[in-house]
């Protein structure tokens, strides 16, 4: 497959990457500083990575904790900005340690330059950490 260059198609080709748990091939689609904000992040969680080191990082282990196994409800919005895209979506599978389900709702801002991730804004749902049952301890979720 050649490198995806518009936003959406290096979005949806993102989110096959992580349902692959291809880590390294996701945190290459990210520009040099590219960065990564977490504006909805509890006390205690990061808030922004600064550059593609920091995302590596971050998810190096993210498949050790939470096995993503679909995306089952995902728009993606063009904006007046073509290298900005708003992303709707839903994010399912399990939780590695506890094998209790994993059930989780986004909406990230993204832009892409030169055909890498450079901001990517995840207003991930921190609703979920208070749960019955759900551990995220050590999933940088």
């Amino acid at each position: 497959m050649s490198a995806p260059t518009s936003p959406v198609d290096l979005f949806r080709h993102s989110l096959r990457l992580l349902l692959d748990k291809d880590i390294p091939a996701w945190v290459d689609l990210w520009a040099e500083d590219g960065f990564m904000e977490f504006p909805f992040a509890p006390d205690g969680r990061p808030k922004r990575l600064e550059n593609r080191e920091a995302v590596a990082a971050y998810m190096r282990h993210y498949p050790d904790h939470i096995d993503l196994r679909d995306f089952p409800e995902t728009r993606i919005h063009r904006t007046t900005d073509p290298e900005t895209i708003v992303v709707e979506m839903r994010g399912v599978g399990r939780l590695v340690e506890s094998d209790r389900p994993f059930d989780m709702t986004y909406i990230a801002v993204v832009t892409v330059r030169d055909g890498r991730f450079a901001s990517y804004r995840d207003y991930w749902n921190p609703l979920v950490l208070l749960e019955p049952g759900t551990d995220f301890a050590g999933s940088n979720r």
